[in-house]
């Protein structure tokens, strides 16, 4: 069985994100990269199918500038076989992505397609579902747990009133939740390896595909600041201050 994983950089979880003073955007000059969690639980999945001899090999890939191949090689490093870089300078929205990552599908023919439900900076949920509606594939969102029979995969899949348990037929899309596992660190010795393993380079312009943008950001700004809370001393006070103050009674 052979998986693809489309993985992206995104700013590290652990910075506080800044806004550009001409509020185009966030500010990612100096600012540390890395690979998107929900990315990193799909690669981790991957790696665990094939240690369990159940895929013989595992392709990441991703979209965006010449630093993301940084990105691919950490996912190089914990396990993948070799990596695909769709270079492009343009930001580019879930659908575009989905249309790139439909291309790259299709080109290596894989059983398996398995990606992070969403990333941490557009937090849009979508690039997995318009992967599976573009190719007409199986698909399982938002999986906490993930079996490989013979007809396909059995996932357990978080939704709001608890756990489902689906199957679905090969080949297919599976978007990946936090309690699916916990990705390991890449040891010295795999990272230096996967400075050899391969690595494509395909210019976007080559899959011609439409990525214009069907969005426009006028601006970005910081959330307001929250007004610092009170402290009433009777019940009565606090009816009192709902009702005539915050209106909410």
């Amino acid at each position: 069985m052979k998986i693809l994983v489309p993985i992206k950089r995104v700013i590290d979880a652990n910075v506080a994100i800044r806004v550009k003073s001409d509020e185009t955007g966030v500010e990612t000059n100096n600012v540390k990269m890395s690979m998107n969690p929900f990315c990193e639980i799909a690669v981790e999945e991957a790696i665990r199918l094939k240690e369990a001899g159940k895929a013989s090999e595992i392709i990441v890939a991703t979209i965006g500038n010449a630093k993301c191949q940084e990105t691919l090689r950490a996912g190089l490093a914990m396990g993948a076989d070799r990596a695909i870089h769709i270079e492009t300078e343009e930001d580019l929205e879930p659908l575009a992505i989905a249309k790139l990552l439909k291309e790259v599908t299709l080109k290596e023919n894989p059983d398996l397609v398995i990606l992070g439900k969403q990333s941490i900076d557009g937090d849009n949920n979508q690039t997995g579902q318009m992967l599976s509606a573009l190719l007409n594939w199986s698909q399982a969102t938002f999986a906490s747990k993930l079996e490989v029979n013979d007809n396909g995969f059995t996932v357990t899949r978080e939704i709001d009133g608890g756990l489902e348990k689906i199957e679905i037929s090969k080949p297919a899309i599976i978007t990946t939740d936090l309690r699916l596992n916990e990705p390991r660190y890449a040891s010295l010795p795999n990272i230096m390896k996967a400075k050899k393993k391969p690595l494509e380079v395909i210019n976007v312009s080559d899959l011609n595909v439409d990525i214009s943008s069907r969005t426009k950001i006028v601006k970005v700004t910081n959330p307001p600041t929250k007004s610092a809370g009170i402290i009433v001393d009777t019940v009565e006070e606090l009816i009192e201050k709902l009702r005539n103050e915050a209106k909410v009674i």
